[in-house]
């Protein structure tokens, strides 16, 4: 298992709240102002289940990020749109497992890249670590120019 080596991104996601939903089906606003996140804090938000509800509900972000694994299959940014749409950024995950799922990577890349012109890409592997050192340096470079505060 790779580690994040950049003390200053540790820092920044030290903290960890788990929220579950009560009995809607998506997370709202609302639910975010119940955690309180300190000014300048990262916040990700865990999507399980499918790629369409992310994309469709504003929660007041500064900027989505799809994370997509190669075992997912090379065709849901066509599949699903919006999110690649709305997203600024793809994780194409489990880059280790290549050599064993039939994925075609520049595929992928040209389908979100249809959708979405602007979408950066990056290719990581949280077993071999390979990737994540630009990933992190991508999101701490995206934290410390950020001058915009949210309530």
């Amino acid at each position: 298992m790779y580690y994040c080596g950049d003390c200053q991104l540790r820092q920044l996601l030290t903290q960890f709240a788990g929220y579950q939903t009560p009995s809607e089906k998506h997370l709202e606003c609302r639910h975010l102002q119940q955690l309180n996140p300190p000014l300048n804090s990262v916040v990700m938000i865990e999507n399980v289940g499918n790629l369409v509800c992310p994309a469709l509900f504003d929660l007041g972000e500064h900027l989505k990020v799809v994370i997509l694994s190669v075992t997912e299959g090379e065709d849901k940014p066509i599949k699903y749109p919006h999110i690649f749409r709305a997203s600024e950024m793809m994780i194409l995950t489990k880059i280790d497992l290549l050599p064993h799922v039939q994925f075609d990577v520049q595929r992928c890349i040209e389908y979100a890249q249809q959708v979405n012109p602007k979408i950066q890409v990056f290719q990581v592997s949280a077993l071999t670590g390979t990737g994540l050192e630009s990933w992190y340096k991508w999101l701490l470079e995206r934290v410390r120019n950020s001058s915009q505060v949210y309530p």
